[in-house]
């Protein structure tokens, strides 16, 4: 067969070639504008040419501080088809380590919006090797004390329309570059290959994943900063997908009429998103029978809200899992048709498991006595290997921690039934073990979800002198409960659902819950939140 190599250029001709009209729509800081394919695979040409004029070369990395939006699309192709690495920075981490990993990626040029100026302009004089900053802007000009700084639109002005890309790149040639949210310690680097995604992006297509296609009007409102926006601009492209891109500051109010408005066929976010567009539609009528599909992941997502999407509102629901070393889309959970005869509740049970194995992925789950038995029960931590899962952490000596024997642990503890769904138990480090015995902090989570008074809840291990771990509950009860729901009524509601030993030792109910940048409970912060409440107590 022919050895001809997997690249992002690929996808770009191939959108220039048969999907010129198609188009993507963009929301930037100064409302909505609309692009066809055709253009935007031109101003990505001039903005590959305008770097190419500014100095950079092949393997030098280009970070991006930005919102979902058309600019940040072009960065997506014109850095990696040039050869160079796209590093798409995480704007919400703290500044610490937003300075740790634009040293750490020795980043060249950095594309920023507007509005994210000033959060570089606090570091600037902290970045070793940036040798100048894009601002990303419909505005003309923007006052600035960053130097040299570029207009995004200017260089594009002089950019060449038919610039050509690199021809002989390597499919192995890293095309991105994004860093793990660090929970623990400092962000882990991981790059990505033009073979990893293209595999990866195919991979979307499978009708039994995703099953992306030139049918649908895809809106991913999971940060394009985050894995790559779960590699859904790399497959819209190829695919001819039309593309709506969220951009700055966006509400569920304002998702909901984005895909009233668009006819969105299939959006992807964390459960976090997903809740607060629940709680909007709830509240407010929306047409969104266009929606074939929301595709859910980043943390495990309550069943009560799967069965809210899919039985009132008849909009189907894609639990997936995935991780920045997975690229990310890894388990999948979609019905097949061994499930037809199963009743609803039943059909609700698999689709609160995060899935089953994406074609092109091995997998093994390893517990204290070897693999476990595929039965639904027995626990052990997941390990993948595939061609779009990291065999390393980009310059990090914590390597060793993760990647062992060609394996990826993922540090998540998991089950697998008869058929091959994996449900998450928990993470490593959040499960509770309580007398000997483990205690899944995200059943209990998932449980007390399914409440009603409850919008969101986070369970965690305190120390116990007896038992040495117990759970604690940690509420967010929705608006017009605060005065008719307390602590006994959740402990009614979850003592039929559970052993004894199981049920959590408090509840305490609280304003918000902490996250991570990326919408996941902050497990750290909030066990250091309880410990200080019960301190006082």
């Amino acid at each position: 067969m022919m050895q001809t190599p997997l690249l992002l250029t690929q996808m770009m001709d191939r959108a220039e070639k048969y999907f010129p009209k198609k188009k993507v729509i963009s929301r930037t800081e100064s409302g909505v504008q609309s692009f066809t394919y055709k253009e935007i695979v031109e101003r990505t040409r001039r903005l590959a040419s305008a770097l190419h004029q500014l100095g950079v070369q092949k393997g030098d990395k280009i970070g991006t501080l930005a919102w979902n939006h058309h600019r940040h699309l072009e960065a997506y192709f014109a850095v990696p088809c040039s050869g160079a690495v796209l590093h798409t920075i995480n704007f919400r981490l703290s500044p610490e380590h937003i300075i740790y990993i634009i040293n750490h990626a020795e980043d060249r040029f950095l594309l920023v919006d507007a509005d994210l100026v000033p959060l570089l302009e606090k570091i600037k004089d902290k970045l070793r090797n940036v040798k100048g900053y894009i601002i990303m802007t419909d505005q003309e000009k923007v006052e600035t004390s960053l130097s040299p700084v570029y207009f995004y639109e200017d260089l594009l002005t002089d950019g060449d329309p038919t610039y050509s890309f690199i021809e002989d790149l390597d499919e192995n040639t890293p095309a991105g570059l994004c860093y793990t949210s660090a929970t623990t310690g400092n962000p882990k680097g991981v790059i990505y290959s033009h073979r990893g995604i293209f595999l990866h992006s195919m991979a979307l297509g499978l009708a039994d994943t995703v099953g992306m296609s030139e049918k649908d009007i895809a809106m991913a409102v999971v940060p394009m900063f985050h894995v790559n926006a779960w590699g859904m601009p790399f497959a819209s492209m190829w695919f001819g997908t039309t593309q709506v891109l969220p951009g700055p500051y966006f509400t569920p109010k304002l998702l909901a009429e984005l895909i009233q408005e668009y006819k969105v066929t299939l959006t992807a976010g964390v459960p976090t998103i997903w809740l607060g567009l629940l709680k909007e539609i709830e509240e407010n009528p929306y047409d969104l029978s266009s929606l074939r599909g929301v595709l859910c992941g980043g943390s495990a997502a309550p069943r009560s809200m799967i069965e809210a999407f899919e039985q009132k509102y008849n909009i189907p629901f894609l639990h997936a899992y995935g991780m920045t070393e997975t690229s990310p889309m890894a388990l999948i959970s979609v019905s097949n048709s061994s499930q037809e005869s199963l009743s609803m509740e039943e059909r609700m049970d698999i689709k609160a498991k995060q899935g089953m194995l994406v074609p092109g992925l091995d997998m093994k789950i390893v517990g204290k006595d070897g693999e476990v038995k595929w039965d639904g029960k027995e626990m052990g931590e997941l390990a993948l290997r595939g061609p779009w899962i990291a065999s390393e952490y980009y310059n990090d000596d914590r390597t060793g921690d993760a990647f062992r024997d060609g394996w990826l642990y993922t540090g998540d503890v998991v089950t697998i039934d008869e058929q091959g769904y994996i449900k998450i138990v928990d993470r490593t480090k959040d499960l509770i073990k309580s007398g000997g015995e483990w205690i899944s902090s995200v059943d209990l989570e998932n449980s007390l979800m399914a409440h009603e008074a409850v919008f969101e809840a986070a369970v965690v291990a305190i120390p116990h002198e007896q038992w040495q771990e117990r759970p604690i509950a940690c509420v967010v009860l929705k608006d017009g409960y605060q005065d008719s729901v307390c602590k006994e009524t959740l402990m009614e509601f979850l003592r039929p659902q559970f052993a004894k030993w199981w049920l959590p030792d408090d509840i305490l109910f609280m304003k918000e819950i902490p996250k991570t940048s990326v919408g996941k409970f902050l497990k750290r912060a909030l066990r250091d939140q309880v410990k200080n409440h019960l301190n006082k107590v």
